[in-house]
């Protein structure tokens, strides 16, 4: 698999457990999306579709939640867990080769293999938080088989998404670099309302610190408010000189503790906001929790025009 280089501006998908819920998966578990792979694969084939025919560039896979010791504590066995999480990078292949066979498109469509932190499989919020603490080697060995999986099912690159807490991000790269020397990654951050990671590590500091690392093809944000965004773009395009990448949610609020949602009825639209993130150095952009396809139509031809 060879690296990628993000030499041009492109557009991210969007959420993924929204669309599903729509099409009557049950997200409201420890395995959140994940359970569609066991329940439901044409959805999640469905979704990504969904996202390519809007204009998205680039297809998360759905295996944020989707590790071995959630599946296994779901009652999965291995052999089945490594399946499923093999099938994520199957379905957005599926996804992307129906939606070129149908409207022969020739722009550029990647599949980016989701690696949630450890944080997400304790399904508590603790994305939000950062506050749990393993060692390094701990946390390698939570992340090496589902990346190993990952990269054996075709994804072109792995996101390293929703990432609060420092020292897990730098496990996870240090893993990239001495067992997936082919491979890229970007590196999005999960940060508080202070504008640091969620573990309280400074922002310029993390971005600063990857980028000396060619491996990490783009650094940014993902999983935070779209007012956010405009702001923690200059602090990152202030630490790195990589391409920058954000994918906020849609405006809504969520509650870590009773897992739901609060809809913001004036939230801006992000044809007013994405000409200003371009502006400030963002040149991957899409949407995180709660977006749809609608959205990441808005944010395709608003950088189309920009």
């Amino acid at each position: 698999m060879s690296r990628i280089n993000f030499d041009q501006p492109l557009v991210i998908d969007g959420a993924m457990a929204t669309e599903l819920e729509k099409r009557g998966v049950e997200t409201n578990n420890a395995l959140w999306s994940a359970m569609a792979l066991i329940h439901n694969p044409d959805a999640v084939v469905a979704v990504h579709k969904s996202y390519f025919e809007a204009g998205a560039n680039v297809a998360i896979t759905d295996s944020y939640q989707a590790n071995l010791p959630a599946f296994e504590a779901a009652g999965l066995s291995v052999t089945e867990s490594r399946r499923l999480i093999s099938e994520s990078v199957r379905l957005a292949q599926r996804a992307r080769d129906e939606y070129r066979k149908e409207e022969g498109s020739k722009r550029p469509l990647l599949i980016a293999g989701s690696v949630g932190p450890y944080g997400a499989y304790l399904a508590d919020g603790s994305e939000y938080t950062g506050n749990y603490q393993l060692t390094k080697q701990q946390y390698q060995d939570f992340h090496r088989e589902r990346m190993q999986i990952l990269a054996a099912a075709g994804a072109d690159l792995f996101a390293f998404e929703t990432q609060p807490n420092f020292e897990e991000t730098q496990a996870l790269v240090d893993l990239l670099e001495n067992e997936f020397p082919e491979m890229s990654a970007w590196v999005s951050f999960s940060v508080n309302q202070k504008g640091q990671l969620c573990d309280g590590t400074s922002l310029s500091q993390a971005v600063a610190y990857f980028e000396s690392h060619p491996q990490v093809a783009a650094i940014g944000i993902n999983c935070t408010a779209m007012t956010n965004i405009e702001k923690l773009v200059k602090k990152v395009a202030g630490a790195t000189n990589k391409p920058i990448i954000v994918y906020p949610n849609n405006g809504d609020v969520y509650d870590p503790v009773t897992k739901t949602w609060q809809t913001v009825p004036d939230a801006p639209a992000f044809s007013d906001l994405v000409p200003k993130w371009r502006a400030a150095g963002a040149s991957l952009i899409g949407g995180c929790c709660r977006t749809t396809p609608a959205d990441i139509s808005q944010i395709a031809s608003t950088m189309a025009s920009n």
